[in-house]
């Protein structure tokens, strides 16, 4: 399929099979995910792979008991910094010096630059952005599922405190933004899935400045 057939395929399943997706296919979606752009290039946020039955179960008891979740083969849990910290940028900077084969000295502007950024935000302001960066990284996440024929479900419905705490995600300097069920639609409970694709009409949409 090219892209527009892939993304006419694709829906927000609202039941899933509980069939295995193979691991081949969900490493391709996460190194998607891992590829995906962010600003400054860097990538303020983690994503937890859940395949554990019982902690979906747990889960699901704080998504407002979406099925999804249960019924999926993996569960994405997309989790942005909770700051953006000097740690993370001396980290960022030495890296990109060690990946470029460069002295981190030849960075030393870039890395005065993103601390000018992040000290000169609240910390609740470098959480908003790292948590748009994180759904730059989920929309392209939701492309590379339906590229591999694998239904995802984006999902902002559940209680985040509930959820970090359950996952312990304060301890990792994080908090949950989104969720992504991996799967298969199933086809027989699904009130969706026969239902024609909605979407505001392109002269609506698309507006000439």
């Amino acid at each position: 399929m090219n892209i527009l057939e892939t993304l006419q395929w694709r829906y927000a399943a609202k039941r899933m099979n509980g069939q295995r997706v193979p691991s081949d296919k969900v490493e391709r979606i996460l190194e998607a995910i891992r590829l995906a752009p962010s600003s400054m290039g860097l990538q303020p946020y983690s994503v937890l792979l859940i395949e554990d039955e019982e902690l979906k179960k747990q889960i699901r008891s704080v998504a407002y008991n979406q099925p999804q979740i249960e019924e999926s083969s993996h569960l994405l849990v997309f989790a942005a910094w909770d700051n953006v910290t000097t740690a993370h940028i001396d980290e960022f900077i030495s890296h990109t010096a060690s990946e470029r084969n460069m002295p981190v000295e030849n960075l030393q502007d870039f890395k005065n630059t993103l601390l000018g950024t992040a000290k000169g935000n609240t910390q609740e302001q470098n959480f908003n952005w790292a948590a748009r960066q994180a759904y730059i990284a989920f929309g392209v996440g939701l492309v590379a599922a339906a590229t591999e024929k694998v239904d995802a479900t984006p999902m902002e419905g559940f209680d985040a405190a509930a959820l970090d705490k359950l996952l312990n995600l304060p301890e990792k300097g994080l908090r949950s933004v989104t969720l992504m069920p991996l799967g298969y639609r199933d086809t027989a409970n699904d009130w969706l899935v026969k239902l024609p694709k909605v979407r505001r009409q392109k002269e609506k949409f698309v507006l000439e400045a």
